[in-house]
């Protein structure tokens, strides 16, 4: 088992994650050192041959950015997906200013270039698989047709539900017993966002982050 990392070792190991995916190069021991306040340069190189000896990365003394991430491949094939926090009520449903951010994903995991996604919130989906607090992603360029899990937009709400049609009204149906099916009619504010192709699931209770937007009923935030 790989010895946990320290508090200052953690943020000293993220950083250079951080610094090698905006730059393509590693930091030097002094960048490091001033972006934590640390006086030594021999502290930082501790902390590196810490972080090596973890087997967090391997270092090259020979060279003054010697160091290697290991298991790092941003530069390879990963892809940033968007996250939204939420929906515009209209078209474009999806606007750069309800971006909440990118989850970092191996691109033999994404069915097309725009997938996207969202979280869910609530327990009507649990049925299908989908628990509270899962990230769905979702791929607009794929066809819903009846039976797929699709992410969809109802006013300025957005859902995941299964979809389904009955002569010209679509269902949404939930996967929950406790929960009552949504019928779409013509006039209604409603556009499907994609079809559900993916589901991320974190068994941690993650940080609270008080700029996200506070999420609506049981769809997905």
């Amino acid at each position: 088992m790989t010895e946990p990392l320290t508090q200052l070792e953690r943020k000293v190991y993220h950083y250079m994650i951080d610094f090698l995916a905006e730059n393509t190069y590693q930091p030097s021991i002094r960048e490091i050192a001033k972006k934590f306040r640390i006086k030594s340069t021999k502290t930082v190189s501790d902390l590196l041959h810490s972080l090596a000896s973890k087997g967090y990365i391997e270092r090259d003394q020979s060279r003054s950015r010697g160091v290697r991430l290991l298991g790092f491949a941003a530069s390879g094939a990963t892809q940033p997906i968007p996250y939204y926090g939420k929906v515009h009520a209209g078209e474009p449903a999806l606007m750069n200013e309800h971006r909440s951010g990118f989850i970092t994903v191996d691109r033999r995991f994404l069915p097309s270039d725009d997938v996207f996604f969202l979280k869910v919130k609530g327990e009507s989906m649990v049925g299908r698989g989908l628990l509270d607090g899962d990230f769905v992603m979702v791929t607009p360029s794929a066809r819903a047709k009846d039976g797929d899990i699709v992410a969809a937009r109802l006013g300025p709400d957005s859902t995941v539900k299964t979809l389904t049609h009955r002569g010209a009204t679509i269902v949404l149906e939930p996967a929950n017993p406790a929960d009552r099916p949504i019928e779409v009619g013509p006039r209604d504010d409603f556009a499907v966002l994609g079809v559900v192709c993916g589901v991320f699931r974190p068994f941690w209770e993650q940080d609270p982050q008080p700029s996200m937007p506070v999420p609506g009923d049981d769809n997905v935030h």
